[in-house]
């Protein structure tokens, strides 16, 4: 859950597996032999690629070294065997697409066009948009709390769940931030950045879900559920950065906790009087339908438009519905508590 529908975002985590040298592209023997090539002479017919007169380790091949490429380069442009996979990919669906043939996954993903270097722009674009989102729901979550609604005598809120949701909405945050670095440039940091942030807000939303469903208030025992699940999202974490990133353990993982904390809202929402529990059906209902658009995965429209984007693109009217349920619950909770101290 990047923000609660978890549905969509498990089946992504699933179908995002990538068998790295296993796709229809990226075994055709005229691909390979254009990068094979590009890569030797740093050419593509007449289009050639000043990076691939540098080393691995950025030192220059056949120039003097004080020509040697800094290190900020690395993010800034395109390495040599990435603009010759991608021009080589560029080349062959031509090729293909002159042929009548449909377009191909190269290396996992499919033949995206670049904006400005960006590898998946609409992708980024909206990833972008529900940071946003989620900015702007944690802040009006932030201006209820402390100035609309009545404060403590020591200016603490009412609600007894706000902590919660400020660290989730930082978890949030951080989540959509690394995804739209990632869908901006695909490699192993940033991939493993984007897993690792998804992994944390999957296990800090499970924790809510457990403690505002049950309603659970005592610090203590909120000590004692939270503890296990952070220990296990923390060790998982730690596994696929620094032992191996198992596309289908954490696939496992994902899917576990988006199905837990799923059911929990889903059962919550349907024995609750909660006046806005709508609200949450409407989140859950419609993450449902958005995982049609991961079920049903097609080549980009033009380059650009592909069914992962499209999703992204939904989770934004959804997570405005969900920070409104999130204040809706405020308001509903510090009314009921004020009602009681009377």
């Amino acid at each position: 859950m990047r923000e609660c529908h978890w549905f969509v975002l498990l089946v992504a985590f699933a179908l995002s597996v990538k068998g790295l040298n296993a796709s229809a592209g990226d075994i055709d023997p005229q691909y390979r032999t254009c990068v094979k090539q590009c890569e030797k002479i740093g050419c593509i017919d007449q289009q050639c690629f000043p990076q691939c007169n540098f080393s691995l380790d950025g030192v220059s091949i056949d120039l003097p070294w004080y020509m040697q490429e800094p290190l900020y380069l690395k993010w800034k442009q395109w390495d040599c065997q990435s603009d010759c996979r991608y021009h080589c990919m560029v080349k062959r669906e031509g090729e293909r697409e002159a042929l009548g043939y449909h377009p191909v996954k190269y290396h996992g993903k499919w033949p995206f066009k670049r904006i400005y270097g960006i590898q998946e722009p609409l992708s980024v674009a909206f990833s972008a948009l529900n940071l946003s989102m989620h900015f702007h729901g944690w802040l009006s979550f932030f201006i209820l709390l402390y100035y609309k609604l009545p404060l403590r005598q020591d200016k603490k809120a009412y609600y007894e769940f706000s902590s919660l949701w400020h660290i989730y909405a930082l978890f949030s945050m951080n989540s959509w931030f690394w995804s739209t670095v990632f869908h901006s440039r695909d490699v192993d940091l940033t991939e493993k950045l984007d897993y690792s942030s998804a992994v944390a807000v999957l296990g800090f939303s499970l924790i809510l879900a457990i403690l505002r469903s049950f309603n659970v208030r005592h610090e203590a025992t909120r000590v004692m559920v939270a503890a296990p699940l952070l220990a296990f999202a923390l060790t998982h974490i730690l596994y696929i950065n620094f032992y191996e990133l198992d596309y289908g353990w954490n696939m496992i993982v994902c899917v576990t906790m988006g199905v837990s904390q799923l059911l929990l809202w889903a059962i919550w929402a349907g024995v609750t009087h909660h006046p806005s529990r709508w609200k949450l059906w409407t989140v859950v209902v419609g993450g449902g339908l958005a995982l049609l658009l991961e079920i049903y995965d097609f080549p980009p429209y033009e380059g650009f438009v592909d069914a992962h984007a499209l999703w992204h693109a939904t989770t934004i009217p959804l997570t405005y519905v969900w920070w409104s349920f999130i204040r809706d619950d405020a308001e509903f909770q510090t009314s009921n508590l004020l009602k009681k101290s009377k």
